[in-house]
């Protein structure tokens, strides 16, 4: 299907796509640059549709006018044109006539990828090899699936996972935490997982509960499985070093053990974050992965979690790389930095320099959050599901933002999608700031359809549970959550497709219409799986939205009116009790009566829409196990259905 040249004058290399005749890959139109910490690579690119390179907050749709991406994992409010949380080093490009093709560089160092109007990208890393992977597609749907052929396919999320979570930092007790539930279940607006951030930690130490504020946090959590539902909470790296030696066993063993990235002198390196001074495991160490367990098996014994969040994993320091700084040297001061946020590797995190034991953190950095997480995982075991912090699209910096420019959120969702983590959604309602009526009950109805819907707000904030608003917010977001709980059995269906062979969950429109053009730089609408779109209100004091429909028929999900677009933009209604949902003819979506929970879902019936194609025909399918065990399509233990 492809063909490579080799020049030598330029140097280079030439791919192209046999069919088509198209050039993917063309690097002789700039020097090869490979030094020890300095590996430069351009090559031209055949149109100006290109989708990924995370994690940044940009439209979904890049945009090449003189725009350079840095890939360097940071703890910042996403910003545009700053280094996030986590580095993705993969693009995907529409070419002309709708084949699709990507570009994978596995490589860990800090980098950074300059975009050219010409159109034109070059690489550009401190550190490693050049290892490219491309993947021919030419679907852009199979371009995602050969990717995740290289780096795996997610994991499969427990059915409860995909439920309704309620977060915020700052309850401020057990009691309080408790009061929110029983609001949640006293309105009968579903909710499958309660959350706590680091307040209900003693003194912000991991692996403790504050004995007098959440004293009541293990009777909670009873009451919670007692109704059918689940317990998170957070986690961070950042061990705290101060305490007398023998009163905290983390760091105690810790130490004895020699588990925790050192300085170059050999000794742990100390950092700072929210408990004061703290010391960072190194997830590279497998022996490390052991303490971490028997930590998680000990807090589990006193609070029987259900669900961890992993934050903070950048790593995350409020210190430039350690109380004594980093020492003078090529790692921390390399004669080239990328263009990170602070100007320095290790602005707000580790020294470059520091030793962990399968390398230095210069190499290892990127990798961190990813290393943190497979040591978590193996304490799924328990029937544990894994929500990483790094690894969700945080809260924009203030709320606003999903009216002032809603793309931001969704170019993070849809983008996340391209990058094999289908798990993914914004805090619903906003993380800073606080929220109106309207927006929040807007971003409830966007949020109800985010893959992972979590409502979750910062301290001193006021509150934003679904519970607080007035009785006509309170039902539209209910309502919408219902829908949602309604739809269980497809989106389930979805997760199993994307475990099984790297399918997206949520998808922009081009992916399904990838010959149409007009479709490829929509961010503000998107699919669930190839067959439902959502259009949701993004404006403040609207009560009509706008939205594409590519060509075909749709209908409407809920009155099943149906529209035959040639792909066009109509005008919908739109008042604050509704959500613009559409089902794409010929597909039959799985739903089932919904409950307050997943649980109580789950026992409910099973019923079927089916959106005839207009010769008459429609196709769906249906994966249904015990919503929690581990490796079940592995095991056999399921049924599939073919509709």
């Amino acid at each position: 299907i492809y063909s490579v040249e080799f020049s030598r004058e330029p140097f280079g290399v030439v791919l192209r796509r046999r069919v088509t005749g198209t050039v993917l890959l063309n690097t002789t139109v700039a020097p090869l640059i490979f030094a020890d910490q300095f590996l430069q690579i351009s090559t031209a690119l055949p149109s100006p549709f290109l989708y990924g390179l995370g994690e940044h907050r940009t439209n979904l749709l890049h945009s090449l006018d003189w725009i350079t991406l840095t890939l360097w994992a940071r703890d910042v409010p996403p910003t545009e044109s700053l280094n996030l949380y986590g580095a993705h080093p993969f693009y995907l490009v529409m070419e002309q006539g709708g084949d699709a093709h990507g570009v994978f560089l596995l490589n860990s160092n800090a980098m950074e990828v300059a975009l050219q109007p010409a159109p034109a990208l070059t690489w550009r890393t401190i550190g490693g090899i050049l290892d490219f992977y491309i993947f021919l597609g030419p679907d852009p749907n199979m371009v995602i699936q050969q990717y995740q052929q290289v780096i795996g396919f997610p994991a499969m999320p427990p059915l409860w996972a995909l439920g309704f979570h309620l977060c915020r930092w700052g309850y401020g007790s057990s009691n309080e935490t408790w009061q929110t539930v029983k609001a949640m279940r006293n309105y009968q607006i579903p909710q499958d997982a309660q959350w706590n951030d680091i307040d209900y930690m003693d003194g912000y130490r991991d692996f403790t509960f504050d004995p007098e504020k959440f004293a009541s946090l293990p009777s909670l959590v009873e009451d919670l499985h007692k109704h059918g539902q689940r317990y998170v909470m957070i986690l961070d790296p950042g061990i705290s070093s101060t305490n007398p030696q023998g009163s905290y066993w983390p760091f105690d063993e810790g130490l004895r053990q020699g588990l925790f990235i050192n300085t170059t002198q050999g000794q742990p390196l100390i950092g700072q974050v929210w408990p004061g001074f703290t010391a960072f495991p190194d997830f590279s160490n497998q022996d490390t992965h052991q303490w971490w367990l028997e930590n998680l098996r000990l807090f589990h014994a006193q609070v029987p979690f259900d669900g961890l969040w992993i934050d903070m994993n950048e790593p995350s320091n409020f210190m430039d790389g350690s109380e004594e700084g980093c020492p003078p040297g090529d790692l921390d001061s390399p004669p080239y930095t990328p263009a990170v946020l602070g100007d320095s590797l290790y602005a707000k995190t580790v020294c470059a320099s520091a030793k962990q034991s399968t390398s230095v953190h210069y190499n290892l950095h990127n990798l961190y959050g990813l290393m943190e997480a497979k040591a978590t995982a193996r304490h799924s075991g328990t029937g544990t599901c894994l929500l990483p912090g790094s690894l969700r699209q945080r809260d924009p910096e203030t709320p606003s933002n999903l009216l002032g420019t809603p793309a931001d959120i969704f170019a993070g969702l849809l983008s996340f999608s391209l990058f094999g983590i289908p798990l993914v959604g914004a805090d619903i309602c906003g993380f800073s700031g606080s929220t109106s009526e309207e927006l929040c009950t807007r971003w409830m109805q966007l949020g109800a359809f985010y893959p992972f819907a979590r409502n979750h707000n910062t301290q001193n904030e006021k509150a934003q549970a679904p519970t607080v608003f007035s009785p006509a917010a309170r039902t539209a977001m209910k309502d919408v959550l219902l829908t949602r709980y309604s739809l269980l059995p497809f989106l389930y269906t979805l997760f199993h497709r994307a475990h099984l062979q790297g399918d997206t969950v949520t998808r922009p429109l081009f992916f399904e219409f990838p010959q149409d053009v007009a479709t490829y730089g929509m961010d503000r609408q998107f699919l669930w799986g190839r067959s439902l779109l959502v259009t949701p209100v993004l404006e403040p004091g609207a009560d009509s939205v706008t939205g594409y429909f590519p060509r075909g028929v749709w209908y409407d999900f809920y009155r099943g009116l149906s529209v035959n677009s040639s792909g066009e933009t109509l005008k919908m209604s739109a008042p604050l009790d509704h959500l613009n949902l559409h089902v794409r003819e010929g597909s039959i979506l799985p739903t089932q009566k919904p409950g307050i929970t997943s649980e109580a879902t789950r026992g409910n019936p099973l019923r079927l829409i089916v959106a005839l194609s207009q010769s008459g025909t429609a196709w769906g399918d249906l994966f249904w196990d015990d919503g929690e065990s581990l490796d079940t399509f592995e095991r056999g233990s399921y049924s599939y259905l073919v509709f």
